[in-house]
């Protein structure tokens, strides 16, 4: 987050205070913290997604088996149905049948012709009640089946709603990992704003109120010729007590931060508009670069952490001040440091 400073406002050519840059650094803050919020809900997102096309594997597989169970369901009950027509077909032909036995044998007397009508009525009841035992076996094997059925539906069932409960845990956990992830977030931009200002009020007092050092938003700004020759990028002798109190603030400060916040100082390099095209540097692009990656090697070869450094060059590309005297060419050729997120 930007530290609001009165070093910070910058007076244009009439006197007016300009609070442009700070408002378009701390909007830069803004913007990354956004992007990085977007960033944990695509995951959020993703995960979710996965989680339910998976559940919606599940629940069409079960579809599938519930409806062929169904179907075998409605034909075993057809079937069913056609076995208790016949029996009832076959017990009314029994009772027939043992109808006739029972007349017959009222006749069984009146000669050997009526006594073999009746053995052969015999038989063929036996034949029957036969017939009706194994109509009745099918019947209980029927019922068997249905009853296999219908635990297996139960199971289904059974499935389909744990796996709908799941569904629901998984959507609760993943709501809570964004709650925490949001809260983590606010709690490292909130120490990573701390320490900016800590480093900056230090660096206040090393340096104190120099023209050629100022603050514009959340960053130092040194003017290129107070660490650099014109149209080089060698560190000047007399700029080595500079980049000696700024690597001291850094080496301490890299000592306070916990090692989970990953922070970096960004070095930028900053030139003017008019264009250099030497064999060393064929643009202004390339000398920018070269003066931050100077800065850069001289705080690490004082003990500042290779990780914790960044250097970026922007030639001409980023000016404060859109003039074209000399006054404002001054002032674009610049070194700004900047502590921040990696």
């Amino acid at each position: 987050m930007p530290v609001a400073s009165t070093g910070g406002r910058r007076r244009g050519r009439q006197g007016q205070l300009n609070y442009w840059p700070g408002f378009v650094d701390a909007l830069s803050t803004l913007l990354l913290s956004i992007v990085f919020l977007i960033s944990v809900f695509m995951v959020g997102q993703f995960f979710l997604s996965r989680e339910l096309s998976s559940r919606d594997t599940v629940l069409d597989r079960l579809n599938r088996q519930i409806a062929e169970l169904t179907d075998l369901l409605a034909l075993e009950r057809s079937s069913r149905r056609t076995t208790e027509e016949n029996l009832t077909a076959l017990q009314s032909t029994l009772k027939a049948a043992e109808d006739d036995r029972a007349r017959l044998q009222g006749l069984i007397d009146s000669g050997g012709d009526a006594q073999a009508r009746a053995k052969e009525l015999n038989s063929a009841l036996e034949a029957e009640r036969q017939a009706t035992g194994r109509a009745l076996s099918q019947v209980e094997i029927l019922n068997q089946q249905i009853a296999a059925m219908r635990r297996q539906l139960a199971a289904l069932e059974e499935a389909l709603a744990a796996s709908e409960n799941r569904d629901k845990e998984s959507q609760a956990r993943i709501a809570d990992l964004g709650s925490r992830l949001n809260v983590a977030l606010a709690q490292r931009v909130q120490e990573l704003a701390r320490y900016r200002s800590d480093f900056f009020g230090r660096l206040r007092q090393i340096l104190g109120n120099r023209p050629d050092v100022r603050i514009v938003g959340d960053r130092f700004v040194f003017q290129s010729e107070v660490l650099f020759p014109a149209g080089q990028a060698t560190l000047r002798p007399e700029a080595s007590d500079e980049i000696d109190r700024i690597a001291a603030a850094l080496v301490e400060l890299q000592k306070q931060i916990p090692p989970d916040i990953p922070w970096v100082v960004r070095v930028d390099g900053h030139t003017d508009a008019r264009p250099i095209a030497t064999s060393q540097f064929p643009s202004n692009w390339a000398l920018s670069a070269a003066r931050a990656i100077a800065v850069v090697q001289a705080l690490a070869a004082r003990g500042v952490q290779p990780q914790h450094l960044l250097a970026a060059g922007f030639g001409e590309y980023q000016p404060i001040d859109l003039g074209t005297t000399e006054e404002a060419y001054a002032r674009n050729r610049r070194i700004e440091l900047k502590l921040t997120e990696r």
